[in-house]
């Protein structure tokens, strides 16, 4: 018994497989991810995307669900892009950014003398107005783990959470 599970290519998107690549272009730009799983096989037809297998193991199939959702996250993220908003909140020490090529630098954070840094990575924009920071870019992945690790740099560590609630949060996903 064989099972596929189908996405619909948007229009004004191009989808193409490249031996184990899936390729997806649009007006935002051109995503590349390597989908290979083990008796699994990729093909586009028709404007669909088609993941398949001949397999009835459970874990075969949850990975047909992971590559169609990757599959429409591309798609998606080359016709509008991902957007994260974080807030930065403070009541002890004013946090100051500062923003380089592929680093976000957070001074003064607890009043702390070191400054703490999060890892920006290629194709992710950030903007900081005032008190909100802005990510932006086509890959879903790596607008969220950029996200993650400002979160994770103000992680407050050594002191009572209740009390000291500073730190850049994530308040918007859109």
């Amino acid at each position: 018994m064989a099972t596929e599970k189908r996405i619909q290519v948007p229009d004004g998107v191009n989808a193409e497989v490249q031996g184990s690549t899936l390729v997806v272009s649009g007006p935002k730009g051109t995503l590349k991810r390597n989908l290979h799983y083990p008796g699994i096989s990729l093909r586009v037809e028709d404007g669909e995307f088609i993941v398949s297998t001949e397999s009835t193991r459970k874990k075969i199939y949850a990975m047909l669900g992971t590559f169609v959702a990757h599959a429409g996250n591309m798609c998606r993220g080359v016709q509008e892009e991902y957007v994260y908003r974080l807030k930065v909140i403070y009541n002890h020490f004013p946090i100051q950014l500062k923003q380089s090529s592929d680093m976000l630098e957070i001074v003064n954070f607890l009043g702390e003398k070191e400054a703490r840094y999060a890892a920006i990575p290629e194709g992710v924009s950030i903007k900081i107005e005032g008190d909100e920071i802005t990510l932006s870019g086509i890959n879903k992945e790596l607008v969220g783990i950029s996200a993650s690790r400002i979160e994770k740099a103000t992680k407050v560590r050594g002191r009572d959470t209740r009390v000291f609630q500073d730190g850049i949060y994530i308040v918007e996903k859109a």
